[in-house]
């Protein structure tokens, strides 16, 4: 970060956070009557009551709701568009994600296709995207079931465009959400494993914000805060899933996160996990950062020691003497989350693939290595694909 750095700051997003808010759904003044709930393929929101609660709740506010309930894992533009077509059919007029970001990123995108003509990627920048400005967007509520995207206080909605094997990054001012509604209490149901990866995901968010170089005195504020909750809470969360007060410290710590992307960004981490699974769309997004973490943060231990030494102060609550303290306390609590070692061979991933994914990551989403602590090089970018393989 430069010594006299110039910022700003516009994160236009009402956050309502705390166990028990969901219920201000009923009261609160909302951007519209017509509502298109964005839910998982899966079955979760159905199974735990949270989608009729959601229902419910709206109708109290005489708002009515259709749902749309095809978003996977690791969303495809295919159903941003078909999303986006029966929202104008039905004229929805806001936008509702809940679930994980998955679902919150494909609400934002639908909301955006759903004001805008042509094809979704005529308006993403980086690869085969057409970089068309977006004018405007629908209004989006998230309610996050999950701890890790952050994406509830960012504009950033990640899609894949399976056709080129393109998973990119895109937000502008019109894709932040008017109002998130953050209730730790509808995470109680995240399993072990995905607690983990979602949890690693926004710590990720943070340490990543924290030593781009555009990192700014208020995302170094969010980012420290956020790797610190997490740290603390993250393993205690995979333990017992329905410790409330971990799963809100947890919970923060994420939405904290999605600050640090509103206000510094992510580095090439990111884009090199997005070529992962861009190829390999099972791989979860938290689980594909996780076994590339080691190496690539080892790459820039000697760039920004002491970033690196602050991290591991608010990790270990001790001073730190050197960078390789952080590293330590990041594979401590991969191993306390029961994640440290993850073999990426179990997703299909093979040896002979990292080539075509450097290349993938420094074409679809290049813009992140330019804010990478330095610039790294295609044999770093190769080494760290290699050494993370097993």
């Amino acid at each position: 970060m430069n010594t006299n750095p110039v910022f700003s700051l516009s994160i236009p997003t009402k956050i309502m956070f705390g166990c028990g808010e969901i219920k201000n759904l009923a009261t609160e003044t909302l951007p519209g009557n017509k509502a298109m709930i964005v839910i998982s393929a899966g079955n979760s929101m159905r199974k735990y009551g949270y989608l009729d609660k959601v229902i419910n709740l709206l109708k109290e506010n005489d708002v009515d709701a259709i749902v749309y309930d095809k978003i996977l894992p690791n969303p495809i533009k295919d159903h941003v568009m078909e999303g986006a077509a029966i929202c104008r059919e039905m004229k929805c007029n806001m936008i509702i994600g809940l679930g994980g970001g998955s679902t919150i990123d494909s609400a934002k995108s639908i909301a955006v296709m759903a004001c805008n003509d042509g094809d979704y990627w005529d308006y993403i920048q980086g690869g085969s995207g057409k970089g068309r400005p977006v004018t405007k967007a629908l209004p989006v509520i998230a309610i996050p079931t999950t701890s890790g995207t952050g994406t509830e206080a960012d504009p950033w909605t990640v899609i894949t465009n399976m056709e080129k094997n393109e998973k990119i990054g895109f937000g502008c001012k019109h894709t932040f959400p008017v109002l998130s509604i953050i209730d730790p209490e509808l995470m109680v149901s995240i399993p072990p494993h995905l607690t983990a990866y979602q949890g690693f995901d926004a710590f990720f968010h943070a340490a990543e914000g924290f030593i781009a170089n555009c990192a700014t005195p208020i995302s170094d504020l969010y980012a420290l805060e956020a790797i610190r909750l997490l740290y603390k809470y993250l393993p205690v969360a995979v333990k017992d899933g329905r410790n409330l007060k971990a799963r809100a410290k947890v919970a923060w710590a994420s939405t904290l996160a999605g600050m640090v992307e509103s206000t510094s960004s992510c580095t090439s981490e990111h884009s090199m996990e997005h070529a992962m699974s861009a190829y390999y769309p099972e791989l979860p997004h938290g689980a594909g950062l996780i076994a590339i973490s080691e190496a690539y943060f080892e790459t820039f231990k000697n760039d920004c020691m002491k970033r690196y030494m602050k991290m591991a102060d608010v990790m270990t609550q001790q001073k730190s003497n050197r960078p390789s303290d952080f590293i330590d306390a990041l594979v401590r609590m991969q191993k306390e989350c029961n994640v440290y070692g993850i073999k990426l061979s179990d997703w299909g991933l093979k040896k002979e693939d990292f080539p075509k994914m450097v290349n993938n990551a420094k074409d679809t989403m290049g813009g992140l290595f330019t804010l990478d602590p330095r610039p790294i090089t295609y044999d770093e970018i190769l080494a760290i694909y290699e050494k993370s393989y097993k």
